[in-house]
């Protein structure tokens, strides 16, 4: 037998997936549409949507996803964490090298977690909170190739830091979710076809904790 479900409520998360899927705007007849939803029921979602300050109107009236999600989102992130980290300690341990979960953030990659391996005398540091554009560095790389590339992890040498050589796989499968999970170290000290697969294997195992 079917679980029961909220049609109300049903709808007023499509209403926020469909506008954060809108960087442009939609108005209520646009939105309307993407639904298949009366104008009517869409202006009740909204004006509930819009007290609670998950949608907001710009001077045209076109409706965009507001600020309170950010609430949320800042809610989620302990949790990526919690989940992620002992994948990130496994994985440093293994490869004796920095391990880390990227998520995007707008244009920017940020590193949510960072593990450092425990028995190595030299390890590239990379603080958690730290930020780059997603076209710079793995981590950003790998999280760009979950817009339809089939390649399976991202490789850069120096392009944040000089010296420093990082390795990334997608987080692939977790709806709303942008996020990779890499390891960066010393220039040189890669061997791609030992560390890809494992590097792959963690992002995967992420992926596994957060569905």
């Amino acid at each position: 037998m079917p679980s029961e479900t909220s049609q109300t409520l049903d709808r007023g998360l499509r209403v926020l997936k469909v506008l954060a899927d809108s960087p442009e705007g939609l108005t209520v007849t646009e939105l309307s549409g993407r639904l298949a939803v009366n104008r009517t029921v869409v202006y009740r979602l909204i004006s509930t949507l819009e007290q609670h300050g998950l949608v907001r109107r710009d001077a045209r009236s076109r409706l965009f996803v507001g600020l309170g999600v950010l609430q949320l989102a800042s809610a989620v992130q302990p949790l990526l964490r919690d989940l992620a980290m002992p994948v990130l300690r496994s994985l440093a341990e293994a490869i004796g090298s920095t391990a880390h979960l990227t998520v995007a953030d707008g244009d920017e990659a940020l590193a949510l977690a960072v593990v450092e391996p425990t028995w190595t005398d030299f390890h590239v540091a990379y603080r958690v909170g730290a930020r780059h554009p997603l076209s710079q560095g793995a981590a950003g790389k790998a999280i760009t190739l979950l817009d339809g590339s089939e390649s399976t992890y991202a490789v850069t040498s120096g392009e944040l830091q000089s010296g420093a050589r990082g390795l990334a796989a997608p987080v692939r499968g977790v709806e709303g979710l942008r996020a990779s999970v890499g390891i960066v170290t010393l220039d040189g000290a890669i061997d791609e076809s030992v560390v890809a697969p494992q590097v792959i294997a963690a992002a995967a195992e992420v992926a596994e904790r957060l569905r």
